[in-house]
């Protein structure tokens, strides 16, 4: 069983990682590159890769249904292989969709539909089980330094990916970007497969009685857990706040500051540098502590309020003008939230055991499916509330402000969901107050 087995050292943690890069870099072909030949090759409204990506988001609803599937059958490793398949398969019709539509665009639309929905189940299928595989062969000391490091994992395979990827698609044809995309696929799933094969044990998990229960009570009965309820709920709104920021900031900087498309591109560059360093600095900090849920809520508060209070700064930088330390402002923000997000994902692989046995798989595509709705919705957010400020202020410089502080009231709301992170409603018992299902790990 796979109970039985020893905690992943070190090298085995890396090769779960592997599987976030194989991830990450199919992802990142079919939303960037495929989104860049609609609209400038095909000349085509962006409106319709922006709708592309919301359905690959929308279908990660699915996550607990595939994560459920996952504990009824008592292994991670065919769901995450199967996944890895399906998004492959996914990215491959994308690219041919893609190139279908300067032809025949109808059918490239519909096939490119098709298309993102299979990347959209497939990242839910491998990336559900991938984190609950993960969380159950780390030791919990360990589990903060895992979670960073898979998600740095995943970063290096977007930035791979684009980078020779980038390389390899000029010039431009539509048999090009779909070899590209075949090569980039296949290599992802055998990367995947080689890295997980033997790392779950062979023996076949017995999973208890209560995993055979159909999908809709066990949903119920999860969502009906205090803790795990909270956790869906602020993961939804941190996330939320963390992607409305995506398609606002390089856009600030040209507009208010007057900086060319190349300065704000490094100045990207500044805020995920600040980021990776988050990450690293909550790995750290979690891993010191043995991976402590008080630990890690502290963590998370203290990237909540350090964002939000960098984007009220940021809302004031049009008045401070040309001196305003705008490179040291995006390291600052990509620093708040690299932390933030590290300990959170830190918190879910700790957080995804507490709670009815035989229900990870379920809880843990709970927490996937609230990221990813308001990582879909983020953006879209973002740019509408950006679109409302420039209309009631009759400026852009009052629509960036509008939408910084409308930021950082979310992140605010997040960091007072943090302050409950782990923490169960105390019950009255013949025993006096006492906080179930938490155990050691709250304190």
């Amino acid at each position: 069983m796979t109970a039985t087995l020893p905690p992943l050292g070190w090298l085995g943690i890396i090769r779960l990682g592997l599987v976030q890069t194989a991830l990450g870099a199919v992802v990142v072909l079919t939303t960037a590159a495929l989104n860049r030949v609609m609209v400038v090759e095909h000349a085509l409204p962006a409106t319709l890769p922006g709708v592309l990506v919301a359905l690959h988001y929308a279908i990660q609803m699915l996550r607990p249904r595939l994560g459920h599937g996952s504990d009824q059958g008592g292994r991670r490793t065919p769901w995450i292989i199967g996944g890895m398949a399906v998004l492959g398969l996914g990215g491959v019709l994308g690219a041919v969709a893609t190139a279908w539509m300067g032809t025949a665009l109808v059918p490239g639309i519909a096939l490119a539909v098709v298309a993102f929905l299979l990347v959209g189940i497939g990242v839910g299928a491998a990336g559900t089980s991938l984190l609950v595989l993960l969380a159950a062969r780390v030791a919990p000391a360990r589990r903060p330094a895992a979670a960073s490091l898979v998600w740095i994992m995943m970063i290096a395979g977007f930035v791979l990916t684009t980078a020779i990827a980038g390389r390899l698609l000029d010039p431009y044809s539509g048999m090009r970007l779909v070899a590209v995309s075949a090569g980039v696929s296949v290599i992802a799933f055998l990367l995947a497969l080689v890295a997980v094969t033997g790392i779950e044990g062979r023996t076949r998990a017995t999973p208890p009685a209560s995993a055979r229960t159909a999908f809709g009570p066990a949903l119920r009965e999860v969502w009906a857990e205090p803790v795990a309820r909270h956790f869906s709920i602020f993961v939804f709104v941190s996330m939320l706040a963390y992607s409305a920021q995506d398609l606002i900031l390089e856009p600030f900087a040209g507009t208010v500051f007057g900086m060319t498309l190349g300065e704000t591109t490094r100045l990207s560059s500044v805020q995920n540098a600040g980021v990776l360093a988050g990450m690293i600095l909550a790995a750290a900090i979690g891993s010191l502590s043995g991976g402590r849920i008080a630990v890690l809520r502290g963590c998370i508060l203290a990237g909540c309020f350090a964002a939000c209070a960098m984007l009220v700064v940021l809302a004031s930088a049009g008045m401070a003008g040309a001196q305003f330390p705008l490179r040291e402002a995006f390291f600052a923000l990509g620093l708040a939230n690299g932390a933030f997000a590290a300990a959170a994902i830190a918190a879910m692989m700790q957080l995804v055991s507490q709670g009815a046995e035989g229900r990870q798989g379920v809880r843990m595509g709970m927490f996937g499916a609230a990221q990813a709705i308001a990582f879909g919705a983020g953006g879209l957010a973002g740019t509408v509330v950006l679109d409302l400020g420039r209309l009631l202020t009759g400026s852009a410089g009052g629509g960036y402000v509008t939408v910084f502080l409308a930021d950082a009231g979310l992140f605010l709301v997040a960091a007072f969901l943090a302050l409950r992170i782990g923490r169960a409603p105390r019950r009255q018992t013949s025993a006096g107050n006492v906080p179930p299902l938490m155990g050691r790990q709250q304190a």
